[in-house]
């Protein structure tokens, strides 16, 4: 995290040590200071940006057996059960988050789970709105075991973005995690998915549309 605000601020001292070397001397002209301070304030906004993406904000996790936290912040961009996925045996509960820039972009463990797989699948790079982008961009699957009753198998996605061009995944195969423990992010735009099997105990309880944060919004709740 640390390079990105230390190479605007580099950039900052360097154009502020180029443009004043090579204004005239006692030059009082509005536009000479124009072009020192504009660039500057511009890449002070960026530099602000980037502490913002890059926040972790204190979260207090309710730690129940029975619910399933969201994995990420964002909007709910589909809800939806699939008759068929591959990995999973009868139909899968698919909850879909797209993460703005504006986002916090951690991404959580949605129970108490083991790590099972990790897979990487290299891909494109569209738009993370576009439907199509959770088939064809590049994505890191995280195979989660639920530790409590039902131990169901659950899938995490993390899918690249237009934007985002780095997948952050620090769970290790065998891990054992607590519900809303950080194990990653995506840089700069993204989405992540959800897939649980679709019990008939399992209730859904966030809409599309529904804005989310990461290991405090309950997506679903088994009853």
């Amino acid at each position: 995290m640390a390079v990105f605000p230390a190479l605007i601020i580099a950039a900052m001292a360097v154009y502020y040590y180029i443009a004043r070397r090579y204004m005239q001397p006692g030059c009082a002209c509005p536009v000479g200071t124009l072009l020192v301070w504009l660039p500057e304030a511009a890449l002070l906004v960026v530099l602000i940006w980037v502490f913002s993406f890059f926040r972790d904000p204190y979260r207090t996790i309710v730690q129940d057996a029975n619910l399933l936290l969201s994995p990420a912040d964002g909007m709910v961009m589909a809800v939806e059960t699939l008759d068929a996925c591959e990995g999973f045996d009868g139909p899968v509960l698919r909850v879909e988050i797209f993460l703005s820039i504006f986002n916090v972009h951690i991404n959580r463990i949605p129970c108490p789970v083991e790590i099972g797989k990790i897979t990487y699948k290299p891909g494109r790079f569209l738009d993370a709105r576009r439907p199509e982008c959770s088939k064809v961009n590049e994505a890191n699957e995280v195979e989660m075991f639920r530790l409590d009753e039902p131990k169901d198998r659950l899938l995490v996605r993390q899918v690249s973005g237009a934007i985002a061009r780095r997948i952050v995944c620090t769970a290790k195969q065998g891990q054992h995690c607590t519900g809303g423990q950080q194990f990653g992010m995506i840089k700069f735009g993204s989405c992540t998915e959800l897939y649980v099997p679709a019990r008939s105990n399992l209730l859904c309880t966030v809409n599309k549309g529904d804005n989310v944060k990461a290991g405090l919004t309950v997506l679903a709740r088994y009853q």
